[in-house]
């Protein structure tokens, strides 16, 4: 490792950090001057990655979950050579538009492999890619050829280690023994609003101890010492590593370092009188043209280990073709064709649960897309997820692709993430839906990414029962709903089911979540299965099309389409059901499609769904009625409650008729 060359690399990092967090007044100046030894190591020397080929798959994965410091990452990926944080991009920080947005964001930015920002997300994350890499080496490596040997390198720093989703994310990998994960926690004693000692006293190290980490501690600021514990965590194997770097936030500006006021903006002011000290020159985004070469020459050797690689994998596809095509269509996400196909009908007399019928549709699903991996937040008992054909995942079989998350849906969502980032494996994990509210910054992160995990929550409503009111989540459908590019599947029978699974895995831009029952719901066989799993996909299908003069819409979701159905009956033949299991998908049809399934000229609408009405509005119209829960539950039996609260088909038929 050439010290000089890092140390002046480190110093000019700090002043490009400078200049842009003063160019826009804004931004985080505390991390990318307090690290930049630790960029410069990691970037300079130590990372195993390619600038030329940022989706190398064995390259190691660098998220830093403190994406405030946003600078930190760009900074160094323009150093390393990625072509899409070039100079004008590093002079464009925070600019609408640009490669380098305010934190960092996934797709936007070659090298960038997390969307962070919310605190300890990136933790999570991180996580997740390692369970994904253990997975994929389990899976593709052989005794004649190692193609994955990589490993997970998450920069964070006392914010992140406060907040819930990292703790439970790190308490997974202990337990799991995740050999590696690599997390750098830039200890600097400092928080956003006060110094750090004003809201923590943990000794840090001793917990990651004592929940299964191997721990170190080194000066942050010491190139060769950290270096050494790096070098140490990557070759350590049985436990997952944590190193504790000790550094000054905002090095490089005296007038802040070692105070809250590092944290933001505060010390742009003095960046002129700081990069003098630093030895720099007047010129703005300065890089010297030793720096240049040092990392040029950098590049050429990272991409010389990578063309060693690519004569290993060469081999192994060789002399593996049937996993060198499982790994392609995993890469690729490829879901066959015909998956609806291989979903065998239900009974037509067949009365169960959707998360019965989601256990059913899982198997053969799960067979045709082995990249499929699921988890549960302790309740596979409950959930039903269970991928019966293979077992558990734990550190004597990383193969495995059933996840024990524990009681940690927060960390659950946030590890998918990590998995999905990844592009391996498909990622699904399973909960009961009232706790999607534990998982939501994650479920939001997903969207945002253009991630596509798949959360089968179950026990979808006012059904659930005598759990009471704790357990129902009579707001939380439409809560979810409400998140853009979150596809929120309510199927109403097996058939629809079947339908929201298949169009779960064959979407690729963002997530989808199934809200499955926990009670039983009758086969509508009023229109065929072809139909119902087809009309997952709109989002919402004629299910009982009249057959007179239309008179009247019902509209409904899940377990309540059956008392639309029952209401139609009652009604007359001018009454049609339309099934909406999915709001996103209706809404994106075509506009001739929307108006063939709900006429304009039909303003009698009445919807129901046993949760909140606000959302449904925009279906029935000023003219028409929704049958729904405003208010929270009941503890009782669940058909009982459902009663009690409104949510039957006579209450249908009774604010059908009172429309003029």
């Amino acid at each position: 490792m050439n010290i000089s060359a890092l140390s002046r690399a480190a110093n000019e990092a700090r002043g490009l950090a400078m200049d842009a967090v003063h160019a826009c007044s804004s931004g985080h100046l505390g991390l990318p001057l307090g690290c930049a030894e630790i960029g410069s190591v990691l970037y300079g020397h130590a990372l195993q990655h390619n600038p030329a080929d940022p989706k190398w798959l064995n390259r190691d994965r660098f998220i830093l979950s403190a994406g405030h410091g946003s600078m930190f990452l760009y900074t160094w990926l323009h150093l390393s050579g990625y072509a899409s944080v070039d100079h004008e991009q590093v002079k464009k920080f925070r600019v609408l538009g640009s490669h380098t947005p305010g934190h960092p964001e996934f797709h936007e930015t070659a090298g960038v492999e997390a969307t962070t920002g919310p605190l300890g997300q990136g933790i999570s994350n991180a996580v997740g890619y390692a369970v994904s890499q253990k997975m994929a080496a389990a899976k593709f490596n052989t005794a004649a050829h190692t193609i994955f040997d990589n490993h997970i390198i998450a920069l964070a720093g006392d914010g992140c280690m406060q907040e819930g989703v990292a703790m439970e994310a790190v308490a997974f990998a202990g337990h799991f023994k995740l050999d590696n994960l690599i997390l750098i926690y830039d200890s600097n004693d400092v928080t956003l609003d006060a110094m750090a000692k004003e809201s923590q006293s943990e000794d840090a190290a001793a917990r990651f101890a004592a929940i299964g980490w191997a721990v170190q501690t080194v000066d942050g600021h010491d190139m060769a010492a950290f270096l050494a514990a790096l070098e140490k965590a990557k070759a350590a194997t049985g436990r997952p590593q944590l190193i504790v770097a000790r550094t000054l936030i905002g090095k490089g500006i005296p007038e802040v370092a070692g105070t809250s006021k590092a944290h933001g903006e505060g010390g742009a002011k003095f960046v002129d009188a700081a990069r003098k000290a630093l030895g720099l020159p007047d010129e703005h985004f300065f890089v010297s043209g030793e720096t240049r070469a040092h990392f040029a020459a950098h590049a050429k050797a990272l991409a010389t280990r990578q063309d060693a690689w690519n004569t290993t994998f060469a081999a192994w596809q060789a002399a593996n073709p049937a996993l060198a095509r499982d790994l392609a269509a995993a890469v690729s996400g490829e879901v066959p064709a015909d998956l609806l196909s291989r979903i065998p009908a239900f009974p037509a007399d067949a009365k169960i649960a959707t998360r019965k019928a989601g256990s059913d549709v899982l198997q053969p699903i799960a067979e045709a897309v082995p990249a499929l991996v699921g988890g549960s937040a302790d309740l596979y008992g409950s959930t039903l997820n269970y991928i019966a054909s293979s077992k558990d995942f734990t550190p004597a079989n990383w193969s495995g692709r059933n996840i024990r998350f524990g009681i940690r849906e927060h960390g659950m969502c946030g590890i998918m993430n990590g998995i999905a980032y990844d592009g391996l494996f498909r990622a699904s994990g399973a909960t009961f839906l009232v706790f999607a509210d534990y998982c939501r910054a994650s479920i939001r992160l997903a969207a945002i990414s253009g991630l596509s995990p798949i959360y089968i929550f179950t026990h979808d409503s006012v059904g659930v029962g005598e759990d009471g009111p704790t357990h129902q989540p009579v707001e939380t459908v439409s809560g979810l709903r409400v998140i853009p590019n979150l596809d929120v599947i309510r199927p109403a029978d097996p058939e629809e089911t079947a339908g929201a699974f298949a169009a779960a895995l064959q979407r690729k831009t963002g997530p989808t979540l199934l809200a499955l029952s926990r009670q039983a719901v009758p086969m509508l066989n009023e229109a065929s299965v072809e139909a119902r799993r087809a009309g997952v996909a709109k989002g919402a299908y004629i299910l009982v099309k009249e057959t007179a003069a239309l008179d009247a819409i019902l509209l409904a979701a899940g377990s309540e389409v059956q008392h639309a159905v029952a209401a139609a009956k009652q009604l007359g033949a001018g009454t049609r059901v339309v099934s909406v299991p999915s709001f996103l998908r209706f809404d994106q049809q075509p506009q001739a499609y929307k108006d063939e399934v709900l006429p304009p000229s039909c303003r009698r609408r009445v919807a129901i769904e046993a949760g909140v009405t606000a959302l449904w509005w925009k279906y029935v119209g000023l003219d028409g009625k929704v049958v729904g829960i405003d208010r929270f539950g009941l503890s009782g039996p669940g058909g009982k409650v459902m009663e009690v609260l409104g949510i039957t088909a006579t209450a249908v038929v009774t604010a059908t008729k009172s429309l003029p």
